[in-house]
């Protein structure tokens, strides 16, 4: 699918933390709109998406100067107490358009400036990697949330066939282990796997968030359900994964891998 991608000064970068990342001062993102364009993406649903009357992923506003709008937010939010961000709540921040127009690494810059209290990087792109030095200098007040929803990249092309293979992700985690960056993979949503995806996992992050439909889009499922998306699963044999309990059958695997305060289940695993 062809991205059109469209210029726009925005007036304002942060918004306030509200509902499922209430745990979160304020969400920041560099991009309206998203290429990846993944089937089960609840933001198809939202207003931003639905008003728009075109195609979720044909379609990307570029945020140009956020940088210096972010960067007078940003300080005036830091005098009023503690700021913490989550990057990004309805984009990925690193989706095609970052390679040039590269606003993500800018606010990262003001970030490194001006550091927040706490950011989470939420991406499903090895494109992060490209700011590995950003990041080391943001320390621990930065965690990069990698999404690898499965192992099985067949999966991943029948429900987001233009985001990332997931062989890429896994070598970014790699990359982002070794620098010393704090990480997590985010199994979100939960789609078919193998159980080979627990040992894949456990040499990359010591941390693991599971979250599905169910608990994570906002609205009990509702919102992925007007998707279509017990359909997409079931023209693969897969729609014993399309239920409220199928992310138990992760949660038990990981068990058997990572230890119990290493594993977080929907939104405290996204939480700072």
């Amino acid at each position: 699918m062809k991205t059109n991608l469209t210029y726009k000064v925005p007036k304002t970068l942060l918004n306030k933390g509200t509902g499922f990342l209430n745990g979160y001062t304020h969400t920041l993102n560099p991009y309206t709109g998203c290429a990846f364009g993944c089937s089960y993406c609840y933001v198809r649903q939202m207003p931003v998406s639905l008003f728009r009357k075109e195609d979720w992923g044909s379609w990307v506003d570029v945020k140009q100067e956020a940088s210096r709008v972010f960067a007078k937010e940003l300080q005036r939010a830091l005098t009023k107490g503690k700021v913490t961000l989550f990057m990004s709540s309805s984009t990925d921040p690193y989706q095609p358009a970052e390679y040039k127009e590269c606003i993500t690494r800018s606010l990262l810059e003001t970030m490194v400036q001006h550091p927040p209290d706490f950011v989470l990087v939420q991406t499903r792109s090895p494109l992060v990697t490209r700011d590995i030095d950003l990041l080391q200098q943001l320390g621990d007040r930065v965690r990069v949330s990698m999404t690898v929803e499965t192992d099985l990249d067949d999966m991943r092309k029948h429900f987001s066939p233009s985001a990332p293979p997931i062989a890429g992700r896994l070598r970014a985690l790699e990359q982002l282990r070794d620098a010393g960056i704090p990480t997590q993979v985010a199994i979100a949503p939960v789609l078919p796997s193998s159980e080979q995806f627990v040992a894949i996992l456990r040499p990359l992050v010591q941390r693991v968030c599971i979250d599905d439909y169910f608990m994570g889009d906002g609205s009990e499922g509702k919102r992925t359900r007007r998707l279509g998306m017990e359909s997409l699963y079931q023209q693969v044999g897969m729609e014993h994964w399309y239920h409220p309990d199928a992310y138990q059958t992760v949660v038990q695997r990981m068990k058997d891998y990572f230890a119990e305060d290493e594993i977080w289940i929907s939104q405290a695993g996204f939480e700072p």
